[in-house]
């Protein structure tokens, strides 16, 4: 069937200022990748100059062995506090999210009204009683304290996140399953958190992503140079009297590569949780 030349105008038009905008996004990114590759004397003038065009992994090797402040260091530090920052409130936050979806209880209603308005509360309002308390607790300048900081930070928005996608689960197989003798903790995490995976797995990717890119709670709560997290580090690569841009775009693209792994590895199950929770029942 032939399509209308306007319909095709159309397209052709859309298309080219779709990929015109998607180039013009592209720009910055591209010359961070070609300053991270090319040795400094051919980028010091400006990255768009390709003659001469010299690839070279120098700057990743030079950028991961800082003798200052290794990278390798910064992302070894940024995992240790992403991944119990990401599975502890996952998993205080999907009991509370069940609680909030299938039961009845007083002021229940006031109570999530509540972790709806924290949502909106900014980190800088918190940032003083925050220090003062990890000091009271013994807990400043340690990895235990920013992991409890970022796990609470991500307890509302996680609960309103699974609520959401508990509730437009069908209730058919949990009602068989009380039928059949089984206890509510029993359904929740036999039969509730495997249908609910992709949601789970779309909260924790957001979750990690969010706990990888802070830089403003850990240059709070982290003053010790050995415990710079990937992104405390990065602004440290600039030196005094010299900038090495290769060096830095280097260790910027392996800071990014983390999460843009997570990401691809588990896109299935995230764009199908971002698509559930946004369905309530």
């Amino acid at each position: 069937m032939d399509i209308p030349k306007y319909k095709l105008r159309k397209y052709i038009v859309s298309t080219s200022i779709a990929w015109f905008l998607g180039l013009i996004w592209l720009i910055p990114f591209i010359g961070v990748l070609m300053a991270s590759i090319r040795p400094y004397t051919e980028i010091v003038g400006g990255w768009w100059h390709f003659s001469p065009f010299t690839i070279t992994l120098k700057n990743f090797v030079n950028a991961f062995n800082h003798p200052m402040f290794p990278i390798s260091e910064g992302l070894k530090n940024s995992l240790i506090i992403a991944i119990p920052s990401t599975i502890i409130p996952l998993l205080v936050a999907a009991l509370a999210a069940y609680a909030f979806a299938r039961y009845s209880f007083p002021i229940k209603h006031y109570l999530f009204a509540f972790i709806i308005f924290l949502m909106a509360l900014p980190q800088q309002m918190t940032i003083v009683p925050l220090y003062f308390l990890l000091r009271n607790l013994h807990l400043l300048n340690k990895f235990q304290g920013l992991i409890l900081v970022h796990s609470a930070w991500g307890l509302a928005w996680i609960i309103f996140f699974m609520r959401n996608y508990f509730s437009m689960l069908p209730t058919d197989v949990e009602e068989a399953a009380k039928i059949d003798g089984a206890s509510d903790f029993k359904i929740f995490y036999k039969i509730v958190l495997p249908m609910a995976l992709p949601g789970l797995i779309s909260a924790a990717i957001l979750q990690f992503t969010w706990v990888w890119s802070d830089f403003f709670l850990a240059l709070v709560f982290l003053q010790n140079p050995e415990k710079y997290v990937a992104t405390q580090r990065l602004p440290l690569l600039r030196g005094q009297y010299f900038v090495d841009w290769g060096v830095l775009t280097a260790a910027s693209i392996m800071v990014l590569l983390v999460p843009l792994l997570v990401y691809a590895l588990f896109q299935k199950y995230y764009i199908s949780g971002m698509i559930g929770w946004s369905t309530e029942k």
